[in-house]
């Protein structure tokens, strides 16, 4: 549509069509497996492995890392959906299209508006105000 890759999925859980643009970074790292067996033959994006067992593998790398909150393949989700995409002024109706929500509702939930997201946003409305009220004085003082 608009020159970028994207990754278009029917959702298992809700039989929805799910399209996400990919980011740079994800663009790198699925050309390090572009010349995988179960990527060359055009099967899957990446090679596949169950959720149980990327689960056990972020808890490795967490491990490694001195991390100690369970990292699993549903945070990486949850944090897609608040600290990439909503704290980075993506709409909610984005995100819930890309995470295969049938109803906005359901992202409403799964989706924490995070404290940061309100502070940047109630800075960016403290900035606009401060230029209106600039801009009128400027047109008083004319």
């Amino acid at each position: 549509m608009d020159g970028s890759k994207w990754i278009c999925i029917k959702r298992t859980k809700t039989k929805s069509l799910s399209s996400i643009p990919l980011l740079p970074v994800a663009e790198e790292i699925l050309d390090r497996y572009k010349d995988h067996p179960e990527v060359k033959d055009g099967k899957y994006v990446l090679p596949v492995l169950s959720n149980q067992k990327s689960n056990a593998f972020l808890k490795e790398i967490a491990a490694l890392c001195d991390i100690t909150k369970p990292l699993t393949t549903h945070l990486a989700r949850h944090t897609f959906a608040t600290t990439i995409t909503l704290t980075n002024c993506v709409p909610i109706e984005s995100v819930s299209k890309m995470l295969g929500h049938k109803d906005l509702r359901t992202t409403q939930h799964y989706v924490k508006i995070v404290d940061r997201k309100i502070s940047d946003d109630m800075q960016t409305l403290r900035e606009k105000l401060e230029a209106k009220t600039k801009n009128e004085n400027k047109s008083k003082e004319n």
